[in-house]
């Protein structure tokens, strides 16, 4: 540490060329920030999904709803302890900028098959007793500010009412929890009969079907089962583990892992090329002055050191400027982001982040680092 401020001038001696190197060291991080706590987010969606549970949708695509009518015969195949049906309905509060996911569901069967849904009984109760009454999570909630008994404006996207307007009303009657998962915590939910009433087309159809197994071991062989039931009917079905059935959804987008992956190889790639550039043409430029250091009793690796660490440095500021500038724009995008579990930067791509900081910064400053501590004197001062 006694040498930092060494490090700090020997860094900022080109003052033009480290200002350009650390900007972009800022805007690789700031990527990395933003697509890895997109990634993760996917990813947890799937990771989270239950090993009992199973998702009946259509065999072409989940844009096509199925016949609430499936749900008593899904009930009945062997193996399969109860079913509850879900809907996208898609839209925003109050405007665009503050949507998240809503869906009309069947409360008694629903909570049944999701019991990590955590709704206080006084709640359900209200829910039973109100027709437009809606329960949201706790995490929604906090962020909007809402209460019991607040009346909540819903812009739809895809739903309209039966006169045409896209302007839904709810009435907040509980909120949940979801323990193990707080990313759930940014859902809204209705009453399926108020919903295929006031809507103005698609009565009696619904976009999927949950379905809690027995034994989960016998999971392949209920959705096997399943989808005999309706094959060669006017809406076949595919039904899949609700991790599977996750993971369709969310390659709808396309494949995540794989673009992020590629884009952040590829600034990565390019990082390493543009850093380890402008620390070999630095100490290039320096080499008499190593040179001199030699001759004043500095070591070899003392030498090592102040390179490396002029290399740890430029990786460390540029890389926590650019993740500062990530982790602001993702708590701007919270509101907008919610209904895809974006809630915020997670402390895993953090240390990621520093991870990759100090890896980059070994990366790039080994090999100059290694060219000075090899420096011959004579070889230095005549250069």
């Amino acid at each position: 540490m006694k040498y930092l401020h060494l490090v700090w001038a020997n860094l900022f001696r080109r003052k033009v060329r480290t200002i350009l190197t650390l900007l972009s060291v800022a805007v690789a991080f700031l990527l990395f920030g933003l697509l890895q706590t997109v990634n993760q987010a996917f990813a947890g969606a799937a990771d989270a999904a239950a090993a009992d549970r199973l998702v009946t949708s259509s065999r072409y695509s989940l844009t096509e709803l199925l016949p609430v009518s499936y749900e008593q015969r899904i009930r009945q195949v062997p193996g399969v302890r109860n079913v509850a049906h879900a809907t996208w309905f898609g839209g925003a509060y109050r405007d665009t900028q503050a949507a998240f996911a809503i869906f009309p569901v069947e409360p008694e069967a629903y909570l049944d098959v999701v019991p990590e849904i955590r709704l206080p009984p006084e709640h359900m109760e209200a829910w039973r007793q109100t027709r437009t009454g809606a329960v949201v999570g706790q995490s929604l909630v906090d962020r909007h500010g809402w209460k019991i008994g607040d009346r909540i404006p819903v812009q739809a996207d895809i739903w309209p009412l039966r006169d045409g307007s896209m302007a839904w009303e709810f009435d907040l009657v509980g909120v949940y929890t979801d323990p193990e998962n707080p990313a759930n915590e940014n859902s809204l939910m209705f009453r399926y009969d108020y919903f295929d009433e006031a809507r103005q087309f698609g009565q009696g159809r619904v976009g999927w079907f949950s379905v809690a197994v027995e034994d989960p071991g016998q999971a392949d062989a209920v959705a096997q089962s399943i989808d005999a039931l309706f094959a060669n009917s006017e809406s076949e079905t595919k039904t899949q583990t609700e991790r599977a059935f996750t993971q369709g959804f969310v390659k709808q987008f396309g494949d995540i892992g794989l673009i992020v992956t590629s884009i952040l190889g590829a600034v990565f790639f390019t990082l390493v090329v543009l850093t380890g550039n402008t620390l070999a043409q630095a100490l290039r430029e320096r080499i008499p002055e190593l040179g001199i250091l030699k001759t004043l009793g500095f070591r070899n690796e003392a030498v090592l050191g102040f390179v490396l660490a002029e290399s740890l440095l430029m990786l460390l500021v540029g890389g926590l400027v650019g993740l500062g500038i990530a982790w602001l724009a993702l708590e701007g995008l919270k509101t907008s982001m919610s209904q895809f579990g974006i809630t915020g930067m997670q402390p895993a791509v953090v240390l990621q982040a520093l991870a990759l900081m100090v890896g980059v910064g070994l990366l790039v400053g080994l090999i100059p680092a290694l060219q000075a501590m090899r420096l011959k004197i004579v070889d230095a001062l005549n250069a």
